[in-house]
C-alpha cells in the first residue's frame, strides 16, 4: 500500500484529506502531514487519525506521492528543503497557484510531477480541478484524478499555459458567483426585501440553477439552452436579460478572465 504525503496542512490539504479518507484512496495510517505550525498537526492528528511532523525530510523519505501544498511565495525554500531526499519513483502533485513545473523540476530532478489548480469548493466536496501531466505515468496520472475526483470533479489540460486559463475560470471563478450573489442582494434589499430573505432567495436561486445546470449537462442541455427555456417573449426575466446585455456583461466576464489568466501568466512567469 502507497503512503501519501502533504507538505502543508491548511485548508486545502484539510479538504483533500476529507475526500481522500472518504474515498478510501489511502488509509489513515498511510497518511503524512507535515507543517511548521504544531498547532495545526495536533488539529489534522485528532480530526484524521493520521502521521504528522514538522520535519518536511521525515514525510520526504516515507511518501511514495507527496502533495505540495505551501504557499508560493514559501515554496522554493521548502523545494530546496527536500531537495535530495524523494523516493525514486514518487508522484509530485502541486497544488500552489502559479508555480511551474519546470521550477519544481529544477529544484528536485527528473520527478514525476502532476500540477493541479483546485478552487475553494473542495472544501465542500464539491470542486473543480485542472490537471497538467508533466511527464507522470498513466497509472500516477490517474492516482492525481482520484485525489482531485474525491472532493468534486477533475479535467485534464495538455498544454501547462492552459493552467492559468482553469485559474481564471474556475480557481478564481467562485467569487465571480460570490459577487454577482452579493450584487443581487444588495439589488433585493433597495427593491424592498429584508436582506435576511434577499440572502435566502439569492442562495437557494444560485444552488438550484447549478443543480438544474449541472442535470441538464447529463441530457445534453448547455446553460444557453436553459436560459432560453427560462426567458418568455416580453416577460421579466427577458425583461433582465435585455438589461445585462445593454451594459455589456458577457464583454465584461470576458475581459475580467482574461485578466485573471494574464495575472497567472505573470505570476508564473
Amino acid at each position: 500500500m502507497k503512503t501519501i504525503g502533504f507538505i502543508g496542512g491548511g485548508n486545502m490539504a484539510q479538504a483533500l484529506l476529507t475526500g481522500i479518507l472518504k474515498a478510501g484512496l489511502y488509509p489513515a495510517n498511510h497518511i503524512w502531514v507535515s507543517d511548521i505550525r504544531l498547532e495545526q498537526l495536533d488539529v489534522l492528528k485528532d480530526l484524521y487519525g493520521i502521521h504528522t511532523t514538522d520535519d518536511n525530510k521525515e514525510l520526504t523519505a516515507r511518501a511514495d506521492v507527496i502533495v505540495l501544498s505551501v504557499k508560493p511565495q514559501v515554496m522554493g525554500d521548502v523545494l530546496d528543503g527536500v531537495a535530495g531526499t524523494l523516493k525514486d519513483s514518487v508522484l509530485v502533485i502541486s497544488i500552489a497557484a502559479g508555480i511551474t513545473t519546470d521550477s519544481i523540476r529544477a529544484k528536485l530532478g527528473d520527478v514525476q510531477i502532476v500540477r493541479v489548480m483546485p478552487n475553494t469548493p473542495a472544501l465542500v466536496g464539491a470542486g473543480a480541478s485542472g490537471l497538467y501531466n508533466a511527464g507522470a505515468s498513466e497509472d500516477n496520472l490517474k492516482a492525481a484524478m482520484d485525489i482531485c475526483d474525491s472532493v468534486g470533479t477533475s479535467i485534464v489540460v495538455d498544454d501547462e499555459s492552459l493552467i492559468d486559463t482553469v485559474t481564471a475560470v474556475s480557481g478564481s471563478g467562485p467569487a465571480y458567483f460570490f459577487l454577482l450573489m452579493e450584487a443581487m442582494v444588495k439589488a433585493g434589499v433597495e427593491l424592498g426585501l429584508t436582506a435576511e430573505t434577499a440572502k435566502t432567495l439569492v442562495l437557494q436561486t444560485a444552488k438550484g440553477a447549478a443543480l438544474l445546470a449541472e442535470s441538464a449537462q447529463e441530457q445534453g442541455e448547455d446553460p444557453a439552452v436553459l436560459r432560453q427555456k427560462v426567458t418568455s417573449p416580453g416577460g421579466t426575466t427577458e425583461a433582465a436579460l435585455k438589461t445585462f446585455s445593454k451594459e455589456g456583461f458577457e464583454a465584461i466576464v470576458t475581459k475580467a478572465l482574461r485578466a485573471a489568466r494574464d495575472r497567472g501568466r505573470a505570476l508564473s512567469g
